[in-house]
């Protein structure tokens, strides 16, 4: 697979998603240590899916592949979602699917490059994000990166026979300062 470098990080680069990763990505969504934690379990991914969601979604909003910057392997997704141009305002998803590459910091490098993408390209004003209230590897992580909780859904997510809460975070334009983008011209 052929990756484009888009938005290059210090160890990651983001690439456009392409139809290409489809098998990839259906091994990933049918894996409980991935969806357990961003609350997908309960879906069944067929790489016929799959293939139709990326070729429907590839180059909707800003959606991404992360990608080491040494092997160019493919490790994980990032994207912008849900994006409404009034009032400047979108969702974050992210997983790293490669279980070699998690508690690495990849996903806390693969945030702030689309934050930065996202504020200072993409003009937006408010970014938030779901996560699931056991997944306290995340929570550092988007801590760490500058999200605030705002609000908590509570058992709003059924996974292993038990209902969970969702957590609410979000982070304003004001509130990211740091640019991390390494190939930006101006």
């Amino acid at each position: 697979m052929k990756y484009f470098k888009k938005l290059v990080g210090e160890r990651i680069y983001l690439s456009p998603r392409s139809i290409e990763d489809a098998e990839k990505f259906t091994e990933w969504l049918n894996d409980f240590e991935t969806t357990d934690y961003i609350g997908r379990s309960g879906i069944i991914t067929s790489l016929e899916g799959e293939k139709k969601y990326l070729e429907e979604n590839c180059n909707k909003d800003a959606s991404f592949a992360i990608v080491t910057t040494q092997e160019d392997k493919f490790i994980g997704t990032v994207s912008i979602e849900n994006i409404d141009d009034i009032n400047r305002t979108a969702t974050l998803g992210i997983f790293i699917g490669d279980k070699e590459y998690r508690n690495q910091g990849y996903g806390t490098e693969a945030i702030r490059l689309i934050l930065d993408f996202g504020f200072n390209y993409m003009n937006l004003h408010n970014i938030k994000l779901d996560l699931m209230e056991f997944n306290e590897r995340a929570l550092k992580c988007y801590q760490k990166c500058g999200f605030k909780e705002y609000g908590r859904r509570r058992n709003c997510k059924f996974i292993n026979g038990k209902y969970y809460d969702s957590i609410e975070m979000d982070i304003l334009k004001d509130e990211f300062k740091e640019s991390f983008i390494k190939n930006k011209n101006i």
